[in-house]
């Protein structure tokens, strides 16, 4: 495909750029195959760029005075650029509708970047899966590396290899797969080191209206769990669970898994989470609202009771593993949304390391990305979607990873000094998720990934962020290592909006950057401080005698 075929008008001048908290502004608007370009005249560093991936959608607003062009961003930014001419301005906006609304990934930004930084350690291979897995399994003899699904012949969203019970063997998956939905079967996403429990994660068995048994899966499932009672931690209703029956899916019948507690902790999905986003969003950049309706906007949303719902859950799947020390089989209908959510906190909660940027990016490679969850999907739209889009209704984009993205953010307010990594960098990760230079969450599936090459055609983020001078802007100043199990509360009182992304272009934010500046001089100074006192110290005790006393 040609760009230059589909852009009308690549460039307008005298068009005034309109921003919150910013005056107005005479720019010069360019339109690339990839870019939105806004450029002031009267100050060369006043230049914006906006992706197309990242333009959610474009209004139109006319009258006798003013042709306006309303762009709202995935990352909740609102531009408004006026121009003389109306022909302008539906080239302009037929263009960038066009443009930010590619289905085919090879035609996106990605795929023709040329990145203008040395690459220390290629992102592709940081977590190469095999490598990852290696790390959990030196700590058990009970689990294999299956290539069961070695050409994504089983289950197309699931990873080449995949963790299982040693004594399951590959021909009992081939069944087990064909009896779970989009062929999702039980694997292996955490390994409670100090007690031996695990969670493990599938999409739900389609047992049927008739309660249809799979042997192979009965036998999986109590292999996992061994000779205790375990739990099934089903993320929909109880009602949802039993109507999916009618379609072929379901739950799994107690008769058949006598070991396993099935206990139903419902999380919202698909249209109503979006619709909850687009409700939050409209409160937060509504002027007009007074205090009081301004929160009971933010109620209304309920966006902070879907915050609940999944801390609550991830809570109880991890007070299963480290309290009772019992397995836990987590799953909705496919597993790609709630599952991945739940599975995701509960080792935020259980593991120190997943608390570390490093373990942070395994934790999101290895449980979101080789998992299955459809990035480009999911973050083809967001608060200003409009009903039906590029053939995407409202049931296919879902805010599912900005929802995981702010309960990790909930957790870090409330147990500051036990995360190594900043907001900063959430919110980088965000950005990125819906718009990006880069090939990270661009794809669908491992196999969708694979067949379309990312790794040789795309730049990983993950060669962006581990580097020094990035890394040095994700870290928190008052990071202690805490290899402690952290509860957080999910009281509604215990739960914050997330100012610096909902707010982040209505509300000036610089007060915040000072104190995150504040707080990195005095953590410095306090280092500082504890190397001059470690010298004195040396100082005052001496040199040592070959008897290990002190000299006179």
């Amino acid at each position: 495909m040609e760009f230059a075929e589909i852009i009308k008008k690549p460039k307008v001048d005298e068009v005034v750029l309109r921003r919150p908290l910013l005056k107005p502004t005479e720019v010069v608007l360019c339109i690339t195959g990839h870019h939105i370009i806004l450029s002031s005249r009267t100050d060369n560093d006043d230049e914006l760029w906006i992706l197309h991936a990242m333009v959610d959608s474009t209004e139109i607003r006319q009258n006798n005075k003013q042709n306006s062009l309303i762009i709202k961003c995935k990352n909740f930014r609102v531009i408004q650029l006026d121009m003389k001419s109306p022909e302008d301005l539906r080239s302009v906006a037929d263009s960038i509708d066009f443009l930010s609304n590619l289905g085919d990934p090879r035609l996106m930004y990605p795929f023709y970047y040329c990145r203008n930084f040395n690459i220390i350690e290629d992102g592709w291979q940081t977590f190469e899966l095999e490598r990852e897995y290696m790390k959990i399994l030196q700590s058990t003899d009970d689990w294999r590396i299956s290539s069961a699904n070695k050409d994504y012949k089983l289950c197309s969203t699931y990873p080449q290899k995949v963790i299982v019970p040693k004594t399951i063997t590959d021909e009992s998956l081939v069944k087990v797969a064909q009896f779970r939905c989009l062929g999702r079967f039980p694997i292996l996403s955490y390994l409670h080191k100090p007690n031996r429990a695990v969670i493990v994660r599938s999409g739900q068995p389609m047992v049927g209206p008739g309660n249809k048994r799979c042997k192979e899966d009965e036998r999986l499932l109590t292999t996992i769990i061994g000779n205790q009672r375990g739990h099934i931690i089903d993320t929909r209703h109880e009602n949802i669970s039993e109507l999916a029956k009618k379609k072929g899916g379901g739950h799994e019948p107690e008769m058949h898994y006598p070991l396993l507690r099935r206990s139903h902790k419902p999380i919202v999905r698909y249209n109503t989470l979006i619709d909850s986003l687009q409700k939050l969003i409209e409160g937060c950049q509504d002027k007009q609202l007074t205090t009081e309706k301004w929160i009971s906007t933010l109620e209304d949303s309920n966006w902070f009771g879907h915050l609940q719902s999944v801390l609550d859950c991830a809570c109880v799947v991890a007070q299963c593993i480290d309290h009772e020390g019992a397995s836990v089989l987590v799953h909705g209908s496919e597993g790609m949304d709630s599952t991945l959510l739940v599975c995701s906190l509960s080792q935020i909660i259980l593991d120190p390391d997943c608390r570390t940027v490093q373990g942070f990016e395994a934790l999101i490679e290895r449980e979101w990305l080789q998992a299955g969850h459809p990035y480009a999907t999911r973050c083809s739209h967001s608060a200003y979607a409009p009903m039906k889009s590029s053939g995407l209704d409202k049931r296919e984009h879902s805010p599912v990873f900005l929802l995981f993205l702010d309960c990790v953010w909930q957790i870090m307010q409330q147990f500051q000094c036990s995360f190594e990594f900043n907001e900063d960098f959430l919110i980088l990760l965000l950005d990125h998720a819906y718009g990006s230079e880069f090939g990270t969450f661009l794809g669908n599936s491992p196999k969708e990934m694979d067949q379309l090459g990312f790794a040789q055609k795309t730049t990983s983020l993950w060669s962006y962020t581990n580097r020094p001078e990035v890394l040095e802007e994700c870290m928190n100043p008052v990071y202690e290592p805490n290899e402690k199990v952290i509860w957080p509360s999910v009281a509604p009182q215990s739960l914050e909006l997330w100012e610096s992304v909902y707010l982040r272009w209505t509300v000036d934010m610089r007060f915040k950057e000072k104190a995150k500046e504040r707080l990195k001089f005095i953590r410095n100074e306090q280092k500082r401080l504890r190397a001059e006192e470690e010298q004195l110290r040396l100082r005052l005790e001496g040199p040592l005698d070959l008897n290990g006393g002190v000299r006179a």
